[in-house]
């Protein structure tokens, strides 16, 4: 960066300092604020625009007529002004014009202007306006520029709040005539219906003051913050109440080794330097951290990013001495927390008692406040778009995560229509729980084995709660995930044997990691395979595996370990043909000799297994079954294959059904195969959790079903009132000459019988 860049910078915000003290009225303050920026960064404009009556307005301006002040207005979204608002985010064009958004305004006598730069005014982390600068020949400002314009946008925040130039409902977003019901779309993160009125889980923090009187004075309060900050998420640590090495711990480390980062202590140090408060300059970094979150990709980076940003939250609570959270003062009754994202121990600092769910306007399925919360048993809907200019604090809200909505100031009629679904979800679940202990054997007396997946030590006590046979399906990827780094082979054996332990005598089938293609592993280093087109088909899960063996091995010798004198049921994901299922098999035998050789005490048995997810192992099923003793099939992962459908696509999602005679010839054709094979065959996934779909496999012939743990109750109950003989003779009829509606055709056979769904 030019030193000439970095002096300029700092003779702007030194110049700041006296226009703020200065006592001029705001607009005289504004004026000469965009001459003060024009002139240390040498650029011939220099304009702000504020958001008023919800169009963004020019305020003040040098080098633009300025005959356009307060006549110049632009829309959200409009123009590149409108569109730094809108996004809340950064441009910096060597030329203006060739951007997709751009859009002329003759009044302004912008024409001869080329390069152009703008940051949103931000406050209460929603765009107020916009400070833009503007030059003639065409170049891109320098980084140092840019934060120098970020930072003088923070001090033009203060000086409008205090100002009163923007109106109180376009600063929070909100309308004053919310009163009425609304309904809000997001994306299901954990299952369950919940009813509350609306906590905000961050109250909103009002910095006082953005500029500095002493800069050491600010630095010794961040030390005594950070100091503080860490404290408290040491001891939220140690008191988590999820056991000891669990996945819950992995989240907490990785929350830790944030906490402790001194990167970004540096970057809120050099913040300070440049004239800032305390509060300001954490508030600065964060608002970098959030513009940086819009540009990442990765979820899985996108999580660790939403982690630094609760304890940026945490720390500028500490330091502006504004403690007061909806945790730390309490819920008084049952409540829907709202947030735009949550970090672990955030959420964990809540009375379980009184929290029914909570709403996000961001959030992911991996992300780590998901997994405590699953395990917590709150209901999480994310991904609510509009979500805090449609919730006020202490609004009614009915939360469905079964369907992904959420009612705002529902009406009365909506209020019983849910109280009726509540109960009769209790009604249900008891009957459900009712189930535990019996067997699920048809009406002609066949046993139909139902397991639970599962991919957590928090979810093992759901084998006794629900009476599932067992495990069918472990999802050892889990543990990597929520990891900072990769988990050390004693970590892993430890998890490895506590499920083994809580599981009993009942069977555990364990997954080898199925990392890669849509789930990036951050410490991992990355190489030609990142960025793919098709990440499902891609580098992933047993490909991976095989070429980097060294995370093989070590689960290899964590799993054989930790089933010391037991049986060790281990399946292989993504296989396409026999090599690579013998492959991973060489890996085992390689550590289970050098375990001998150590004298270290073996499992009893070694069963291994693969997922069929792949269509092309069916052509081979002949070939490596006298190899096999199980084959579980995966009906998630080999639907979107058969049908060469993104099942992460919307448009695709509801396309293709499971009930196609595409899928139902598919299965039989496979069971055929297999079928003087001594092998237990189960079906995991959504599909055998789906009481039509799973009548469906067992008239097919399937005897075994892997599935969630709230889907037991409801299977058992189907199970019970099936002929085995009379639905395997419907299939039979069916798959021979297919229905134009399968579904419509399984519906009415089921009708007929009085076998309902819920």
């Amino acid at each position: 960066m030019p030193t000439t860049a970095v002096a300029s910078a700092r003779k702007i915000l030194t110049s700041l300092h006296d226009v703020m003290a200065s006592r001029s009225n705001a607009q005289a303050k504004l004026n000469t604020v965009v001459e003060v920026i024009g002139e240390g960064l040498d650029s011939e404009v220099c304009s702000i625009y504020l958001l008023r009556e919800g169009m963004l307005e020019l305020f003040a301006t040098r080098g633009l007529d300025q005959d356009a002040v307060h006549v110049t207005r632009m829309a959200l979204g409009e123009g590149l002004v409108g569109t730094i608002a809108e996004n809340v985010e950064t441009l910096n064009l060597a030329e203006a014009a060739t951007h997709p958004d751009f859009s002329y305004r003759p009044e302004t006598g912008e024409d001869k202007f080329h390069s152009f730069a703008g940051v949103p005014i931000v406050r209460r982390e929603r765009a107020v306006g916009v400070l833009s600068v503007q030059h003639v020949d065409p170049r891109r400002y320098d980084d140092v520029e840019i934060e120098a314009l970020q930072t003088v946008a923070m001090v033009l925040s203060e000086l409008i709040d205090n100002a009163g130039l923007v109106d109180e409902e376009d600063a929070f977003g909100l309308s004053s005539s919310l009163t009425g019901p609304e309904q809000l779309r997001g994306l299901t993160l954990v299952k369950g219906l919940a009813s509350g009125n609306a906590v905000f889980h961050q109250p909103r923090i009002n910095i006082e003051h953005v500029m500095a009187e002493d800069t050491e004075a600010e630095r010794q309060r961040v030390y005594l913050a950070f100091d503080r900050m860490r404290e408290q998420i040491d001891r939220m640590a140690s008191q988590a109440e999820f056991g000891v090495g669990g996945e819950h711990e992995e989240v907490l480390q990785t929350y830790k080794m944030f906490a402790y980062d001194e990167g970004w202590g540096r970057r809120i140090n050099e913040a300070i330097d440049s004239g800032l408060t305390a509060e300001a300059a954490i508030e600065r970094v964060q608002q970098r951290t959030r513009m940086r979150m819009r540009e990442i990709d990765d979820p899985l980076l996108a999580d660790r990013m939403h982690d630094l940003e609760d304890l940026s939250n945490r720390l500028l609570r500490i330091v502006s001495g504004q403690l007061g959270t909806a945790a730390s003062m309490g819920l008084r009754n049952d409540a829907i927390l709202i947030a735009r994202n949550l970090g672990p121990a955030e959420l964990l600092e809540y009375d379980r008692r009184r929290l029914k769910g909570v709403i996000l306007e961001e959030g992911s399925l991996t992300s780590h406040v998901v997994i405590v919360a699953r395990a917590m048993g709150v209901p999480v809907l994310g991904r609510v778009r509009g979500l805090r200019t449609m919730i006020r604090e202490g609004d009614h809200l009915l939360l469905d995560c079964e369907q992904g909505v959420a009612m705002v100031r529902p009406a009365q009629g909506m209020v019983e229509a849910y109280e009726t679904r509540f109960a009769k979800s209790r009604e249900r679940q008891a009957a459900y729980a009712a189930l535990r202990d019996v067997e699920p054997f048809t009406r002609d007396g066949t046993r139909i084995t139902v397991m639970i997946n599962a991919g957590l030590r928090d979810d093992i006590p759901n084998l006794s709660l629900t009476g599932a046979d067992g495990i069918g399906l472990f999802r050892t990827e889990f543990q990597f995930l929520v990891a900072a780094t990769l988990p050390a082979r004693e970590r892993q054996t430890r998890l490895y044997r506590d499920v083994l332990d809580a599981a009993g005598d009942k069977p555990v089938v364990f997954r080898t990691v199925d990392i890669g293609g849509d789930k990036v592993l951050p410490y991992l280093r990355h190489d030609d395979s990142d960025g793919e087109d098709n990440p499902a088909m891609g580098w992933r899960a047993l490909r991976l595996a095989l070429e980097r063996d060294g995370l093989l091995k070590v689960q290899a010798r964590a799993l054989l370990e930790a089933s010391a004198g037991r049986t060790l049921n281990v399946m292989f994901p993504m296989v396409s043909e026999p090599w690579e299922f013998d492959a991973a098999k060489e890996v085992f035998d390689s550590q289970l000799a050098f375990l001998k050789k150590q004298k270290k005490l073996l499992p009893e048995a070694i069963r291994y297994g693969v997922m069929l997810e792949v269509p092309s192992l069916a052509e081979q099923l002949d070939v490596l079954a006298p190899r096999l003793s199980f084959l579980s099939i995966g009906t998630n992962d080999l639907t979107q294959f058969l049908f060469a459908a993104d099942r992460s696509n919307p448009k695709l999602a509801e396309r293709y059904d499971w009930l196609s005679p595409s899928i139902m010839r598919f299965l039989k054709r496979v069971l055929d195969t297999i079928a003087n094979y001594d092998i237990d065959v189960t079906v995991c996934g959504e599909m055998g959790g789906r009481q039509l779909e799973a009548l469906a496999l067992i008239g097919l012939g399937l005897r075994r079903l892997s599935i969630t743990p709230a889907s037991v109750g409801p299977i058992k109950e189907l199970v019970r009132r099936v002929d085995v003989n009379e639905i395997e003779q419907a299939m039979s009829g069916w798959l021979a000459s297919p229905p134009p509606n399968l579904r419509k055709a399984l519906l009415e056979w089921a009708s007929e019988r009085e076998i309902t769904f819920e």
